[in-house]
């Protein structure tokens, strides 16, 4: 009899405090929940944009001829230069866009807060440099890296980075 006790009280307390329910309870308020990003109502900041991008703009943003290594990735073919644009919803874009603005802090030896719409920096060092928008139309990551040409130039990077996001949608 008392085997069967201790299995009955908590099976008893399990329901009185509702642990027995399926249902998971909705996330309260609060710091880090959607009740604190500015998002559209509905479904419209969880699309994630396909790729902005064409080979033939990169290379005429960037100044050199460039190739689609697919899934938005360009390279110069000889394994050199790289750029990728990482595209994700407004939703995601949001919620790692503090952590990513802090890593670039860490890793690039400036790092500039863009103006506009939505939310933005641009990070620039003197081997690569990244660039990162949320807005509306979604979110980009645009990182370049090794171009010789840019890097020669005191703001190669941030200039070609520049005519990048003015080509972003919005």
């Amino acid at each position: 009899m008392r085997r069967l006790i201790l299995p009955v009280v908590l099976a008893a307390m399990l329901a009185l405090t509702g642990c027995d329910s399926t249902e998971t309870p909705p996330p309260e308020a609060g710091s880090g929940t959607d009740a604190d990003l500015d998002l559209p109502a509905g479904d419209a900041g969880t699309q994630r944009p396909a790729c902005p991008f064409t080979a033939a703009q990169i290379s005429e943003f960037v100044g050199q001829s460039m190739v689609d290594d697919g899934n938005c990735s360009f390279g110069d073919g000889k394994g050199v230069a790289t750029l990728s644009v990482t595209t994700a919803s407004q939703l995601a874009g949001e919620t790692t866009y503090d952590y990513q603005r802090q890593q670039a802090g860490q890793i690039y030896q400036t790092v500039t807060d863009l103006d506009g719409a939505g939310k933005g920096y641009l990070a620039v060092k003197d081997i690569g440099a990244e660039a990162v928008v949320v807005g509306g139309a979604g979110s980009f990551t645009v990182t370049l890296s090794s171009f010789e040409r840019l890097g020669a130039e005191s703001d190669g990077y941030e200039r070609a980075l520049r005519r990048l996001l003015d080509a972003l949608p919005r």
